[in-house]
């Protein structure tokens, strides 16, 4: 049975008018099924069912005339919402019933009149299921998550505290975004530019939850709070319990409004793209590797290489001004901070005495040089070219061939392809294009300054620089070469 209720109805005829052995197997079987107590299991057995009262409904007001003719209305409005529809009824009934799409009836015409918005979503329910191809699907969990979360945008920042970070994932799924693929999660902060970088081997909640617990102890300075984009595997009953949980405040940007992250966007390019490049990785190996390579460069972005930071913009007119700070790596920029605590302090100074920035940018190397034999090259334009001579891995990432390299690391890098058309201007010569043409075909040792002078006489005054006139004649002189060297082909194949 399918509740312990039908269970109950099914058995208690038969348990009351059973002899006494009956219903103690009737009384066994049902305690074993339900779990009741035996004392609680014979009362109910033992009680007669008291038939249900029928429930006394209010007599419908609106009947299948009224229906239909607010179907009528409904369409000859364009379908709006009921709301709407309510305050159009007295401008379209007297024209409905002039067209005669609906009976000139006083009865129909007030009630038509008096209806309620409730009413009108009521009777129009199944009209509008049909006319929206079925029932809308239900929001899901992410969505109520996204309507607790406040949104930040790029301007709500302010002048924060270190610990408050922007959160974004890269997706490293080079030209084919399908499957599982490796994603970095990145992190940076607000006030210094501090960056982490996380590898995650595939985007699931458990998995975010714990990269972000490894992120937070590779910070210098507790965070404070977190603001990520609308992604699912952000905006889940995981994530976002879990950075409240461990106090952090946790905000969100818009929907496709990448500009209201612009600090971490930043990043996602000139730290990880940088790095990694555009290529497919794949696996837990590959996410190890990965990490090796964020493990050096961590030290190497954060200590050692300094970044831009934006001191204030002011739009004049259609421009917009941008003044910017001295570039300053982000530890010296934490360190000039007066509300730093000792701790932090003093964990920033380790990390610098026992970090070489020459043996990071080692490790770097060597880190991608591994790498970039795990990238899955499936649809790239070309495989990797060979090498002239081969070398080996200790011999590429010494400090001398690095120094020394002219080559970029072996990173699938994507290609630059221009895909809007060039525009190409007008220009004065182009109502004399066919006169010179004309010219050169006479006489092919015309130079550019002869060609100007003539034009200059033939306007009465100057026309345009030498510099365009030297261009115009470079393409013509290439256009009768080609020209005669088409003619000659042809006059050899004709021979043959």
């Amino acid at each position: 049975m399918a509740t312990r209720a039908e269970l109950l109805a099914a058995v208690g005829d038969r348990y009351r008018r059973g002899d006494r052995d009956e219903r103690g197997r009737i009384l066994d079987e049902f305690t074993a099924l339900t779990g009741y107590h035996r004392k609680h299991a014979i009362r109910l057995l033992a009680r007669e069912p008291v038939p249900k009262a029928k429930r006394r409904g209010r007599r419908a007001s609106y009947g299948a005339e009224v229906r239909a003719a607010l179907l009528v209305l409904w369409n000859l409005s364009d379908r709006v919402c009921s709301k709407r529809l309510r305050e159009m009824i007295p401008l379209l009934l007297p024209a409905a019933i002039r067209h005669g799409v609906i009976d000139d009836a006083s009865d129909l015409s007030t009630q038509l009149l008096k209806v309620s918005p409730a009413t009108i979503d009521r009777l129009l329910a199944e009209a509008r299921i049909s006319a929206q191809a079925g029932r809308r699907r239900r929001a899901g969990m992410s969505s109520a998550i996204r309507r607790e979360v406040p949104v930040r945008t790029f301007n709500d920042w302010g002048d924060p505290a270190p610990g408050f970070v922007e959160a974004d994932f890269v997706a490293h799924g080079g030209t084919d975004v399908a499957g599982s693929f490796v994603q970095t999660l990145v992190l940076t902060d607000i006030a210094t530019g501090w960056t982490e970088c996380v590898p995650v081997v595939t985007r699931s909640a458990p998995l975010v939850v714990k990269e972000l617990e490894a992120a937070m102890a590779l910070f210098p300075f507790p965070l404070g709070g977190i603001d990520f984009d609308n992604d699912g595997s952000f905006m889940n009953d995981q994530v976002v319990p879990w950075c409240r949980a461990h106090g952090l405040t946790v905000t969100r940007s818009r929907a496709y409004k990448k500009n209201d992250q612009a600090w971490v966007e930043q990043k996602n390019g000139a730290i990880v793209r940088r790095l990694i490049g555009y290529g497919r990785l794949e696996g837990l190996d590959t996410a190890h590797s990965l990490g090796r390579l964020y493990a050096a460069a961590r030290l190497h972005v954060n200590l050692y290489q300094p970044s831009f930071k934006l001191r204030s913009k002011v739009r004049i007119g259609a421009k917009v001004r941008k003044t910017w700070d001295r570039p300053t790596t982000p530890a010296a920029r934490l360190l000039a901070r007066e509300d730093l605590s000792p701790a932090t302090r003093e964990r920033v100074l380790e990390l610098r005495a026992a970090s070489d920035p020459v043996e990071l940018m080692r490790l770097i190397r060597q880190a991608q040089d591994e790498l970039g034999q795990r990238v899955d090259r499936r649809g790239l334009k070309g495989a990797r070219e060979a090498e002239a001579a081969p070398v080996t891995e200790q011999d590429r990432t010494t400090v001398a061939s690095i120094a020394r390299s002219e080559s970029p690391p072996r990173l699938h890098r994507r290609a630059y392809r221009r895909t809007k058309p060039i525009q190409r201007r007008p220009s004065r010569l182009d109502p004399y294009v066919a006169e010179v043409r004309v010219w050169l075909t006479v006489d092919p040792t015309l130079t550019a300054a002869a060609i100007q002078e003539r034009l200059t006489h033939r306007n009465g005054g100057h026309l345009v620089g030498p510099r365009s006139v030297q261009k115009l004649v470079r393409l013509l002189r290439v256009e009768l070469l080609e020209q005669e060297i088409a003619l000659i082909a042809r006059s050899l194949n004709s021979a043959a």
